[in-house]
């Protein structure tokens, strides 16, 4: 199904397209079956993987747990000053490029014009990189750290006005602009060498500077083949665990069983309505979606900043504005930390996680952002998020604390469950069960969303960087994730779940060279648009 934004999409780059002298043909290695527009090494090899490690963790659970839970130990104990100083470095790179002239250079050339307007295009951007996230931890995360649920950033008291400052200050630095960075830098490399050097949008195209005509043989295969297996693992954990917190939300709010059936229940709906949305493609279904998603999460915004103390929402916007920019140094700093466990668990987690995503959201915003110049793309990116997170997070924070503070509802006896936290906080507010439905929707429409753009990605990465494979192809990575998620929920419960969590956190440690690599490649690249 081709719409009037998808035509607007490069199709098939043929090698007389790119700027680079190179024989390789989009879908070269491609073959058909069954209606599928298959790249034969990436496609086989990564379902093969996929389905090898779904039957081990199925058959050994325990072990497979114990195996990715030491690896992630073992990772976040010696490699936390890696994983900070190379976001560092991603962010400043981002920086540098933002206010250099290559800022100026338009991804897709001089002449090229936005597929989506900026309302559709950021909407898209949220959905697919943090929406969920935003969902459900605005109120749950400030609350932890302002409680000490697992500890308090820098050590401080809990409890304490220090604590509160540094709840939200520490809160906005995990969502803000050095984890966009991350995105930002895989993103934008993707679309650079995709729609201004006429290279398929596949992982591998990222690095032609570095690896030159390798990059179509087997190095190029093993980059996009972790892609796809970090990017459907990542997301059939994301499915599964969304359902047992959607589980948790329906059975706190109507009574219904929130056990296996529930959450089998609710994978089967969401992966319908991901099939539904990646055969209409990107106009008629990513997009829809993500509208529908902004417009649902502002009035839910606007509710809590209204039915919350709206004063103190009001100040804090300002004040948690100032505190991040002022702890943001401290927060970085990984020499001489007092809050070991703190760091580790929330800050290295965070941004090996982010780290770790990186391919399937730098994908899908390279996939939209064609028409954009790279100083327009790396301020949607990177500027605009961080004020989405000072503004929701110090909404929802800010209400939930206040419970707190003045010994309101179940909050103030400490976080028994961080999936329930939004629907505590929300259960001391008016019209409690309507705004909790509306927040049970809104998580579910994300997990859409998330779901279909993931699907997007992966059908190109396995079409050999083909923009519009088959709609059988979208189809079954869309079926695969969901189906993944059921049986590790079936076989292996929240073990699974949680071996799966840690493999995507390790997994962060290698693609963190992956990215400084991008930054090195992208660099080259710019600086050959420029001179010619």
């Amino acid at each position: 199904m081709t719409n009037e934004h998808e035509e607007l999409l490069p199709e098939e780059l043929a090698p007389e397209e790119s700027v680079y002298e190179t024989d390789y043909t989009t879908g070269q290695d491609n073959i058909e079956v069954l209606g599928l527009d298959i790249h034969n090494p990436v496609f086989f090899a990564s379902a093969a993987l996929i389905l090898s490690f779904a039957g081990s963790v199925l058959l050994f659970p325990d072990s497979a747990g114990g195996v990715l839970t030491h690896a992630r130990d073992w990772t976040l104990q010696h490699f936390d000053w890696f994983f900070v100083l190379a976001t560092n470095v991603i962010f400043l790179f981002c920086l540098f490029i933002g206010i250099s002239r290559f800022g100026d250079i338009r991804l897709g050339g001089p002449d090229a014009k936005p597929d989506f307007g900026v309302l559709s295009w950021l909407s898209m951007l949220f959905s697919a990189g943090v929406g969920i996230g935003l969902v459900f931890y605005g109120a749950a995360e400030p609350t932890a750290y302002y409680t000490d649920w697992f500890g308090t950033p820098l050590d401080v008291a809990a409890r304490t006005p220090e604590a509160e400052r540094l709840a939200f200050s520490a809160t906005i630095f995990h969502w803000g602009v050095t984890p966009w960075a991350v995105y930002a830098v895989m993103g934008l490399s993707l679309a650079f060498f995709t729609f201004n050097k006429g290279l398929p949008l596949t992982i591998r195209s990222a690095f032609y500077p570095l690896l030159g005509e390798r990059v179509w043989g087997w190095p190029g295969h093993l980059i996009d083949l972790l892609a796809v297996v970090a990017t459907i693992f990542g997301l059939a954990t994301s499915l599964g665990l969304g359902a047992k917190q959607a589980a948790s939300g329906l059975h706190f709010l109507f009574g219904v069983d929130n056990g296996l059936g529930t959450q089998i229940v609710l994978i089967a709906g969401i992966t319908s309505m991901a099939i539904f949305s990646v055969v209409r493609g990107l106009d008629g279904g990513v997009k829809l979606l993500s509208n529908i998603n902004i417009v649902i999460a502002i009035l839910l915004l606007l509710f809590v900043i209204v039915a919350g103390p709206t004063l103190a929402i009001f100040k804090g916007f300002g004040l948690n504005a100032v505190a991040y920019a002022m702890d943001s140094f401290r927060l970085s700093n990984w020499i001489g930390r007092d809050d070991t466990e703190w760091f580790h668990g929330w800050t290295i987690f965070y941004w090996a996680w982010w780290i770790s995503w990186s391919p399937f959201v730098g994908m899908f915003i390279a996939r939209v952002s064609r028409g954009r110049t790279i100083r327009e793309f790396l301020i949607a990116v990177m500027g605009v998020p961080v004020m989405v997170a000072i503004v929701w997070f110090t909404a929802f924070g800010m209400t939930a604390i206040d419970q707190v503070k003045d010994g309101v509802g179940v909050l103030p006896a400490g976080i028994t469950e961080v999936s329930l936290v939004l629907f505590q906080m929300l259960e001391n507010l008016p019209f409690h069960q309507i705004s909790s439905f509306v927040a049970i929707v809104l998580l579910i429409v994300f997990f859409v969303t998330s779901s279909d753009s993931g699907s997007l990605v992966i059908d190109s990465i396995t079409a050999g960087g083909k923009l519009h494979a088959p709609v059988p192809q979208r189809i079954f990575w869309a079926t695969m994730e969901g189906l993944i998620a059921i049986v590790l929920l079936v076989g292996g419960g929240s073990a699974a779940l949680s071996s799966l969590q840690a493999g995507a956190i390790t997994a962060g440690l290698p693609f963190t060279v992956v990215l400084l690599a991008c930054c090195v490649s992208l660099l080259r690249g710019l600086r050959e648009e420029l001179t010619g």
